[in-house]
């Protein structure tokens, strides 16, 4: 029986994906790097470790790589994180799955010293137990570390956990990591670049509309 879900944060429980690709266009513009937002905001659900590579052709470890990742985080959290929300049902999502006595995890690719922010942000600050963030993994998504972390954390093993991420780099990782991932298109991809999902909902509120013939409700109750 499933006993517990895994959740992604960003884009999943609130709506903060433009907002953490904003922050990456301001910090490599301040640092005199033409990156557009186009270019970046597809690459949001990944980490710095995949996103500096990808974007500047510079290693996260690396001393520019570093500056900028501390540089970003500092343009999120003061520019961005106090004017989240929460995506449509997220907090009564949450309570409807911790109703039902499973465990709620979080497994994201945020920094621990966003992470708190953001779960107020998504008004589950109070709910969420196990964390599993980028601190505790060597690579982030779609590497699987991230949500091995987060399966580690609850005890529990992958076939009795469900994960549920709006990105196809929460779907690969959580794969790669032996758990089925159910698909948001909240984080504003489509259904055919989370086609690994074994389901895929508008987001939280969508799910809980249909809570009841959902994979979740079924295997939850045997």
């Amino acid at each position: 029986m499933l006993e517990g879900v895994i959740f992604d944060i960003d884009g999943t429980l609130v709506d903060s994906n433009d907002a953490h690709a904003h922050a990456w266009v301001e910090t490599f513009a301040e640092a005199g790097y033409d990156v557009p937002f186009d270019a970046v905001r597809p690459l949001i659900g990944m980490g710095g470790d995949k996103l500096l590579p990808a974007t500047i052709g510079i290693e996260q470890d690396s001393e520019e790589g570093k500056k900028l990742s501390s540089r970003r985080g500092e343009v999120f959290r003061q520019r961005y994180l106090p004017h989240l929300r929460p995506l449509p049902g997220a907090r009564d999502l949450v309570l409807r799955i911790k109703a039902e006595g499973l465990k709620a995890v979080v497994a994201t690719s945020a920094k621990d010293d966003e992470l708190k922010g953001l779960l107020k942000a998504a008004t589950v600050d109070d709910l969420m137990g196990e964390r599993a963030t980028a601190s505790d993994a060597k690579r982030s998504k779609p590497d699987p570390d991230i949500v091995q972390a987060a399966i580690n954390q609850s005890g529990r093993s992958p076939r009795q956990l469900i994960m549920i991420g709006d990105t196809p780099y929460d779907v690969e990782a959580a794969t790669k990591a032996a758990v089925r991932c159910i698909g948001f298109r909240s984080g504003g991809w489509t259904d055919d670049a989370l086609s690994g999902a074994v389901e895929i909902y508008d987001g939280p509120a969508d799910l809980l509309a249909h809570y009841e013939s959902s994979l979740i409700a079924r295997e939850s109750k045997g």
